[in-house]
């Protein structure tokens, strides 16, 4: 269990697949069960995090080398662990976090072909060995899920401009996905692979219950 009895979940999986809805669907849950919750993202989560967020995902950035974003990445992640993360844990409330380092794996490692390692590495280096307690992957069909993205970023292009990464081809996006099935049997004792082409009710249900056995087992070894 995390430090301070706190619970920290992760949600990846390709932009399009439903994380956010699951996400607000298991806040609630965990709330109305009377415990504190704090919801949060990646890139971003803070002030400092979404400015370097604006950047790795506005379509401008053309020209930003794979080294590059994922360092950036991890500028983010460790002011978000800092600032937001840890003094939740430390506090006792569940954090529910939209990607965290196997995101940068997937994208990076996978998607850029930068490798495992040195994610890995920056890993250990900047993120204080935390490791989240649970990881929600929620595996869904390449094409539908950047088409679900790209109609989502089209919706709401009088915002921000986040499509940088929704641009890349098919190929990538399987490299990705491929990189989060790898992870998954990697590191099956905290990821739980769910599908996301399910309908929405069924995909919270299976999360609620994974959740649940997961909390219940950690409580169980304090």
């Amino acid at each position: 269990m995390a430090a301070g009895n706190g619970f920290f979940i992760t949600f990846e999986g390709l932009d399009g697949c439903g994380k956010s809805t699951q996400i607000e669907k298991l806040a609630k849950s965990l709330r109305d069960r009377g415990r504190q919750v704090v919801v949060t993202r990646e890139p971003g989560g803070t002030a400092i995090g979404d400015r370097i967020r604006a950047l790795l995902l506005d379509s401008s950035t053309v020209k930003l080398s794979p080294l590059a974003e994922l360092a950036l990445m991890f500028a983010s992640r460790a002011q978000h662990i800092d600032e937001v993360i840890r003094p939740a844990l430390a506090k006792g409330k569940v954090v529910l976090c939209d990607r965290f380092t196997d995101s940068s794996e997937a994208y990076q490692g996978g998607g850029r072909k930068l490798g495992s390692e040195v994610v890995l590495t920056l890993h250990r280096t900047l993120c204080h060995g935390l490791e989240p307690d649970l990881t929600i992957l929620m595996d869904s069909n390449v094409a539908d899920s950047v088409a679900r993205a790209r109609r989502r970023n089209a919706a709401v292009a009088s915002s921000a401009d986040e499509n940088r990464f929704e641009r890349e081809n098919r190929e990538f996006f399987e490299r990705v996905r491929r990189g989060y099935l790898e992870i998954a049997r990697r590191d099956a004792h905290r990821v739980v692979v769910v599908d996301a082409r399910e309908p929405i009710a069924a995909v919270h249900r299976e999360i609620v219950a994974a959740v649940r056995k997961k909390m219940s087992h950690a409580l169980a070894a304090v």
